[in-house]
């Protein structure tokens, strides 16, 4: 079933962009910069410490991100006025601005395929939303725990005998 899962969201990943395009066309971003751009424009102003808890990876990490996404102009650093050593973190106005016609652009793109579906499919998708977000929040437990290697060595047990 796991297989199962990520195959559907991959899908549907790749149909949402195909559909709604990229908001930075011109130099298309990883996923990791697109991530911290998603977190920026939901939470202006989080520090590098708050946008690495949010996101669930090291300081160091979104540190990285910072200066790359800056230097082609996406976010801005503005140093915090209680606390000077802090940086807070924003997205430039244009980046804000494409950001947020692509945000449209994909809801758009979802609205219309969710129409073209029956009542019962959508009914489905809808009651199925709140697991979804159980096994996000799982899948996070599992990130900051890591994988049990008593499970892994199954997963590979099993996968010899396939």
């Amino acid at each position: 079933m796991s297989d199962d899962v990520l195959e559907v969201l991959g899908q549907l990943r790749r149909s949402t962009r195909k559909a709604s395009g990229r908001p930075f066309a011109e130099r298309p971003l990883a996923g990791a910069q697109i991530e911290l751009v998603r977190l920026l424009r939901r939470h202006p102003g989080v520090s590098v410490a708050e946008a690495a808890d949010k996101l669930g990876v090291a300081a160091n990490t979104v540190s990285t991100l910072v200066r790359q996404l800056s230097d082609d102009g996406v976010v801005e650093r503005v140093v915090d006025n209680s606390d000077r050593r802090v940086a807070r973190l924003a997205l430039s106005e244009d980046a804000r601005e494409r950001v947020e016609y692509w945000r449209d652009r994909r809801s758009i793109a979802v609205d219309q395929a969710l129409s073209r579906l029956g009542d019962e499919d959508r009914a489905h998708i809808k009651a199925a939303l709140p697991a979804l977000s159980r096994l996000a929040a799982a899948l996070a437990d599992v990130g900051e725990t890591g994988v049990d290697n008593a499970e892994n060595d199954a997963v590979a047990d099993t996968r010899e005998e396939v």
